[in-house]
């Protein structure tokens, strides 16, 4: 996102360019080295030393393959925030874009099932084995896969470039307006990322009430209860800022929003919010693989949790039964 994004003549955007060609590389390069050190480390590990392919390791590997569709073009875009690319690039720098918003989107549907299979794992585990499979692990992750391709690639074609395209151009700004209608900000506002997030909220707080009211307080419940909202953090801090932002530079292009003051500073925050969105990439690496360990544990300890009570209700009903008698 750049500050070009608003083809506002009026208002001067140039010291928010500058600023951020500094800032740009203070976040991405970080992002990028561990982001990749730790999403590699991820699939060596769910894909060649865990033999046994499990639902939680095939959304892990999933998301890992996603975060690394984000981090793919990082470089790319570094470059591009400082330099002017030949015309002869547009096809590549199309692909790229598209990449970029491949992976925040996919990301975020991969979190979602996550969340999902956790919920169902947890707070329905009799009902697991006929609802949880590998199988069904993979057909969910295709079907991610193929609808964020179909709705990320046709939205990519509505951001083509105003200016001559045989003029040089700055790959990942200076998109045209079509990309800022309602029908695409509406889509991506409501199911990029506020659908996601409400089945993520409610999924979290429906695993967090089960444990509370099973009445197990072991270390391990406790821990899985610390890492539910710590995942349920590394997914809202990082996405919230940049659709919120996203927002606010549509109201921008509606014309709602005409103070240059005002414009400037939802610019900048747009342009930082997306950079920290990023960092998803290290989140995820590091919270979904304890997350996964925890599930199996506190699954387990739920479950027992259940038949136990389930037993002391029967128990109570026959003596009752026989008292009555």
């Amino acid at each position: 996102m750049s500050a070009n994004m608003t083809n506002n003549m009026t208002c001067d955007f140039s010291h928010v360019d500058e600023l951020m060609k500094v800032l740009e590389l203070v976040f991405y390069i970080p992002i990028f080295v561990f982001g990749l050190i730790l999403n590699i480390a991820a699939l060596v590990v769910f894909c060649g030393l865990l033999r046994k392919k499990t639902e939680s390791t095939i959304y892990m590997m999933n998301l890992a393959l996603m975060d690394l569709l984000l981090l793919f073009p990082l470089p790319f875009k570094m470059h591009a925030t400082n330099n002017k690319w030949d015309p002869n690039l547009q096809g590549l720098c199309s692909v790229l874009e598209g990449l970029y918003f491949y992976g925040i989107y996919g990301s975020i549907y991969i979190i979602m099932c996550i969340a999902v299979d956790r919920w169902v794992a947890i707070c329905h585990p009799f009902k697991a084995k006929e609802l949880r499979s590998p199988k069904m692990a993979v057909g969910a992750c295709v079907v991610v896969w193929v609808l964020v391709f179909a709705a990320i690639f046709p939205a990519m074609s509505q951001l083509k470039r105003h200016k001559d395209p045989k003029e040089p151009f700055h790959c990942f700004h200076e998109f045209s307006k079509n990309g800022w209608q309602p029908a695409i900000i509406i889509s991506v506002q409501v199911f990029g990322f506020v659908v996601p997030a409400l089945v993520v909220v409610c999924c979290s707080a429906k695993i967090i009430w089960a444990l509370q009211q099973s009445g197990q307080h072991s270390s391990q419940s406790r821990a899985c209860v610390k890492i539910i909202y710590s995942s349920l953090c590394a997914f809202l801090v990082p996405f919230t800022p940049s659709h919120l932002g996203i927002f606010l530079q549509f109201l921008v292009h509606r014309k709602v929003i005409y103070d240059c003051g005002a414009q400037t500073s939802i610019s900048l925050f747009l342009q930082i919010a997306m950079c920290l969105s990023n960092i998803t990439c290290c989140l995820d690496a590091m919270c979904y693989y304890f997350i996964a360990r925890e599930v199996r544990s506190t699954r387990h300890s739920f479950r027992m949790s259940i038949m136990s009570q389930r037993r002391a209700t029967n128990s109570t009903s026959e003596r009752d039964k026989g008292d009555s008698s």
